[in-house]
């Protein structure tokens, strides 16, 4: 950065960035639990998977993102899903092929996988 045009130049980029960020809160946002536990578990697959789904429909109205550790490790890789003016739905042992079928359903088509969900896993 050697003027002040690029550095105007670069405020003016993370403006429509954080925008950006601003018109996803209403629509459908995909987090990836991928601490260590999560990438250990195989988190990294299930990520590229959501993302790749994601990329098909490229309309900005899904996005998909990761966080660190979601406290429960021992059901990772964990995934949560929040769609507009539902509760978030959080998926658990998830696999990249679960994800495919998870993005089908229920980011497309707005009905949960209830046996892949915390509250349907089996003790």
């Amino acid at each position: 950065m050697k003027t002040l045009a690029e550095l105007n130049a670069i405020r003016d980029q993370m403006k429509n960035r954080v925008a950006a960020r601003r018109e996803v809160e209403d629509g459908i946002r995909v987090v990836v639990g991928m601490a260590t536990c999560g990438i250990a578990a195989g988190a990294r697959p299930v990520l590229n998977a959501f993302a790749e789904e994601a990329a098909k429909i490229d309309d900005g109205s899904v996005i998909v993102t990761q966080t660190g550790c979601i406290g429960i490790c021992q059901y990772e890789p964990v995934v949560e899903i929040t769609l507009p003016g539902q509760e978030k739905v959080t998926y658990v042992k998830m696999t990249a092929e679960k994800a495919k079928e998870v993005f089908e359903k229920h980011v497309k088509g707005g009905t949960p996988i209830a046996e892949y969900t915390i509250g349907a896993e089996k003790k």
